[in-house]
């Protein structure tokens, strides 16, 4: 479970125009990027750098770096 940043601010990050998204969007948003982050660390491996894609994934839809896009 994400304690940091608060789930309630995570979907209310990936809202548009004041209206959240659903926890699941966040969800399926979160594990994407989190995927997309493993594949960009398995190129490039860090010594001794333990990272927690969930968290990184987090953190940064908190920060607003990752939006979610309809199709």
């Amino acid at each position: 479970m994400i304690n940091h940043p608060p789930v309630d601010l995570l979907i209310e990050q990936l809202g548009t125009d004041g209206q959240p998204v659903s926890r699941y969007c966040l969800c399926v948003v979160a594990a994407k990027r989190a995927r997309q982050i493993i594949e960009q660390t398995a190129n490039n491996p860090k010594s001794n750098e333990i990272i927690k894609e969930l968290a990184v994934a987090s953190r940064e839809i908190a920060c607003g770096k990752v939006k979610c896009v309809k199709d």
